[in-house]
C-alpha cells in the first residue's frame, strides 16, 4: 500500500509537471554529519585564532624567554606569528595533494573517517602546547589543521554531489558553505571573553576540535558509501543499489541505476584521469580555467580586508571597543543567514544568477566602502554607511561566490576526472588563501582604504568572465554541461561524435569525449 501510493504521488507530480522531491533521512543526516566534521572545522580554524592572538603572542614570549634567558624582539614575534596563520593554508595544500592518493583506495566516506585523525592530533598538539611550554606543537597542530581542511574541502563536496538527486545538487552542495559559516560563528563566539577568550582558557578553543571530529568518526560508518564510486570504481553493483535505497530512502531505485549502470558501462574502460592528463585535456579545457578563475576569485575577493577594518570600522563609529567583540558577531551571524538563503534558492535561481550577482553586489559595496573611508571625518553619518556597506559585502559573497564554487567543481568533470579536478581546485584555493595572507599586509600598508578598488576590480574580472563563459548547471545531467562547453573548446557537439561509437554500442578504447556523447545520446532517449 505504502509504495502504491508513492506510485501515486509519483503520478500525479508527473502530471503537474513537479517532481516531488524526496530529502531522506540519511541523506540530511550523511550531509549535516560530514559537513560538521568537515567544512565546519574549515570554518573554525579560520577564525578561532583571531580572538585569543594576543594571549598567543605572550605565550611565545614566555616560552622563549625561558629558553633563551632574554625576551623575544618584536621581529622575531612578528614572525612567528605569521607562520602561525599561514602554515593553515600550507597544510591545506599538502591536504589537497594527498586526496588523489588515498580518495581511489578509501573511498569517499572513508577518507572522511580517516581524517578525523588529523584533526585529534592537530587538537591535541595546540590545546597542549601551552602545557609543554613548546610554541612549535601549536604551529605544528596548526599546519596538520589545513591538511585536515585540505582534505575535507575536497572530498566532502565530491561526497555530496554523488549521493544528491541532481534537482537538490545545488542546495546539497551548499551545505558545505553554510557549515564554514557557522564554524566562523563558534569561533567567534566561544572566543568572547565570558566563554574561552581569556589568558588561562584559549588552549580549550583548540580543544573543541574533537568535538564535531568525534561526532562525524562515531555517526558516518553507519551511512553508506556513495553509490558511484561503489559503481564506477569498485564495481559493487549490489552496494551501489542499497546505498541508493538508503540516500534516496525509497526501495525502488531502478531508474537511478539504470543511468549510473549506462555511465558505468560507457566508463568502464577508463581510468582515473591524472592532474596532468586533465590540463592537457582539450575537451575540459574550459571547464579548468572556469573553475581556476572560481576559485581565484574566492580567495582573492577580499573578504579578508572586511574582517581587517571591521574593528576600526566599529570603533570610527562610537561602539565601545569592549563591546566590538559582539557587534562583530553580527557579521558572522549575516553569513550564515545568507548562506542558507542561497541554499534554499539555488536549486530555483540556478548558479549563474547568484555567482554573478554575488560579485556584482561586492564591487557595488566595495565602491561605496572606499568613499566613506576616505571621508569618514567629514560627516558623523559616514562609518554607519561603513558598516552597511561591510554587512552588505558579507552578504554578497555568502549568498554566491562563497559556496558555489565547490559546486560547479563537482559539476563540471564526470568520475574519472572528479578527483584530479578537485586537487586543481583545491590547489588553486590554498596558494590564493596563502598569496592573500602573505600580500594582504603590504596591500593595505601602501594603498590604505584604496587597497578596497584592486578587490572590486578582482570581483569584476569574475562577474565578466562568468557572464561570457559560464553555463547554468541547475538540474543538468554531466553530458549536457559538457555540451555547453563545446563550442569553447572548440570540439564539435556531442550529437556529431556519437557515431564514432562502434554499431555493437561498445566503448572499449575510446576517449572520454566519446563516453561523454554517448551518455549525451542516452539523455535523448531518456535514459539519463
Amino acid at each position: 500500500m505504502k509504495e502504491g501510493g508513492k506510485d501515486e504521488d509519483d503520478l500525479k507530480s508527473m502530471k503537474t509537471g513537479k517532481k516531488k522531491l524526496d530529502w531522506s533521512r540519511s541523506l540530511i543526516v550523511a550531509s549535516l554529519v560530514g559537513a560538521f566534521g568537515s567544512s565546519f572545522l574549515y570554518g573554525y580554524n579560520l577564525s578561532v585564532v583571531n580572538a585569543p592572538s594576543s594571549y598567543i603572542k605572550t605565550f611565545y614570549n614566555e616560552t622563549w624567554e625561558k629558553r633563551q634567558g632574554h625576551s623575544i624582539n618584536e621581529a622575531t614575534l612578528k614572525l612567528l606569528w605569521s607562520v602561525t596563520v599561514s602554515i593553515f593554508a600550507i597544510g591545506g595544500l599538502v591536504g589537497t595533494i594527498m586526496v588523489t592518493l588515498i580518495g581511489k583506495a578509501l573511498g569517499r566516506k572513508s577518507t572522511l573517517l580517516v581524517n578525523n585523525a588529523f584533526a585529534i592530533l592537530a587538537a591535541l598538539l595546540m590545546a597542549c602546547s601551552q602545557q609543554a611550554e613548546a610554541f612549535e606543537m601549536l604551529i605544528l597542530g596548526r599546519f596538520i589543521m589545513g591538511v585536515d581542511g585540505g582534505i575535507s574541502l575536497s572530498v566532502l563536496p565530491m561526497y555530496l554531489s554523488e549521493i544528491s538527486p541532481k534537482e537538490i545538487r545545488g542546495s546539497l552542495g551548499q551545505i558545505t558553505a553554510i557549515f564554514i559559516c557557522i564554524g566562523v560563528f563558534t569561533g567567534q563566539v566561544l572566543g568572547l571573553p565570558e566563554i574561552l577568550g581569556q589568558e588561562s582558557q584559549w588552549p580549550y578553543l583548540f580543544a573543541v576540535i574533537t568535538i564535531p571530529a568525534f561526532v562525524q568518526l562515531v555517526s558516518l560508518p553507519f551511512l553508506p558509501e556513495s553509490p558511484r564510486y561503489l559503481l564506477f570504481e569498485k564495481h559493487d553493483e549490489d552496494g551501489a543499489e542499497k546505498a541508493f535505497q538508503t540516500f534516496l530512502g525509497k526501495m525502488d531505485v531502478s531508474q537511478e541505476m539504470e543511468e549510473a549502470l549506462e555511465e558505468s558501462r560507457v566508463q568502464r574502460n577508463i581510468r582515473l584521469v591524472s592532474v596532468w592528463e586533465l590540463l592537457t585535456r582539450r575537451s575540459v579545457r574550459w571547464q579548468i580555467i572556469t573553475v581556476i578563475i572560481t576559485m581565484a576569485c574566492y580567495q582573492l575577493c577580499g573578504l579578508n580586508a572586511i574582517w581587517f577594518y571591521t574593528n576600526n570600522i566599529f570603533s570610527t563609529a562610537g561602539i565601545p571597543t569592549e563591546k566590538i567583540p559582539y557587534i562583530t558577531l553580527t557579521t558572522g551571524g549575516t553569513e550564515i543567514l545568507a548562506a542558507i538563503f542561497s541554499g534554499l534558492v539555488i536549486d530555483r535561481l540556478g548558479r549563474r544568477p547568484l555567482l554573478i550577482g554575488g560579485f556584482g553586489l561586492m564591487v557595488f559595496f566595495f565602491g561605496i566602502l572606499t568613499v566613506t573611508l576616505t571621508l569618514q571625518d567629514k560627516a558623523p553619518w559616514l562609518p554607519y554607511l561603513s558598516i552597511v556597506c561591510i554587512l552588505g559585502i558579507i552578504a554578497s559573497f555568502c549568498s554566491g561566490p562563497g559556496g558555489i564554487p565547490f559546486i560547479l567543481t563537482g559539476e563540471f568533470f564526470q568520475q574519472s576526472q572528479r578527483p584530479a579536478a578537485f586537487m586543481i581546485a583545491g590547489t588553486i584555493n590554498w596558494l590564493s588563501n596563502f598569496a592573500v595572507g602573505l600580500l594582504f599586509p603590504y596591500i593595505v600598508e601602501g594603498l590604505d582604504t584604496y587597497c578596497f578598488l584592486v578587490f572590486a576590480t578582482v570581483c569584476l574580472i569574475g562577474g565578466i568572465y562568468f557572464y561570457f563563459i559560464l553555463p547554468e548547471t541547475k538540474n543538468k545531467t554531466h553530458a549536457e554541461i559538457t555540451q555547453k562547453f563545446a563550442k569553447w573548446n572548440k570540439e564539435s557537439p556531442p550529437e556529431e561524435k556519437i557515431e564514432q561509437v562502434g554499431v555493437d554500442g561498445q566503448t572499449n578504447g575510446k576517449s572520454e569525449l566519446d563516453s561523454s556523447s554517448t551518455l549525451n545520446n542516452s539523455i535523448k532517449n531518456k535514459i539519463i
